[in-house]
């Protein structure tokens, strides 16, 4: 089995390196990550720009882009195969609910997606790095389960996983489950620049505003694993009739 591998905290974070090391036990993997941080970038190309890519010295090959880039350039220039897998993180805080719109780690796993390749984008819950071989070994496991079950030799899937920071003896089986909700963001922060000027920074996620039973917020704080299905349609099919039908009557004015 061939997997590629990525990110989007950067090719030297704990988390790539763990998953690497976990994943290379059970499989023949390429490392093709950001050189830098890449957090919120979703499915982000760079289009404006050239890409530049280097290898570092454990062999892992980073791209001066976004992690949408690193999979797309990866499959379209790099590689001199097709993987079987892509597997992206294991980014440094969670990736639930609303989070998965804004996260690099979910685009890059979706830029895969988009190529007709399983893709799997897994996080760890809280930022740190806290047992994160324990969140390598879900990777592990669960990539020997979908082998052993010839799951890659259908159509694309594309999963998000996200795992609580425990040790591996304390995490429980892995549950599947829909994405929750988040309230809005917090508000943004201000600061005067040392030149007078008013800088704007993004600030935090807000709280979870669903996080009932069979949400990822709920199945993760009670100590599983969680695992969602995504999917790329936006269309809002329920609205579709209701939407021609105004259409319609906008239409006869």
């Amino acid at each position: 089995m061939k997997i590629l591998i990525s990110n989007d905290d950067g090719y030297q974070a704990p988390g790539i390196v763990a998953l690497h090391r976990a994943l290379a036990e059970v499989a023949d993997v390429e490392v093709i990550a950001p050189e830098h941080n890449n957090s919120a970038k979703s499915n982000a190309l760079t289009l404006a720009a050239p890409l530049y890519v280097h290898e570092a010295h454990n062999g892992f090959r980073y791209v001066t882009g976004t992690p949408a880039d690193c999979v797309h350039i990866a499959l379209k220039g790099l590689l001199d195969h097709r993987p079987d897998l892509v597997v992206s993180g294991i980014n440094n805080g969670a990736n639930m609910g609303d989070d998965t719109i804004y996260s690099g780690t979910v685009g890059a796993a979706m830029e895969a997606y988009l190529f007709g390749i399983p893709a799997i984008a897994i996080s760890q819950i809280e930022k740190g790095w806290a047992h994160i071989d324990a969140a390598a070994q879900v990777a592990q496991r669960l990539v020997q389960r979908i082998e052993r079950e010839r799951m890659l030799e259908g159509p694309a899937w594309l999963l998000n996983l996200n795992v609580p920071n425990l040790p591996a003896d304390q995490l429980k089986p892995l549950k599947v489950c829909r994405l929750g909700r988040r309230h809005a963001a917090e508000k943004v922060i201000t600061q005067q620049s040392p030149r007078g000027e008013t800088m704007y920074w993004i600030a935090g996620a807000g709280a979870a505003k669903d996080s009932s039973e069979g949400t990822d917020f709920h199945t993760t704080a009670a100590g599983h694993v969680s695992l969602t299905p995504l999917q790329i349609d936006l269309t809002d099919h329920a609205q579709l009739g209701d939407w021609r039908d105004a259409v319609g009557r906008l239409a006869a004015d």
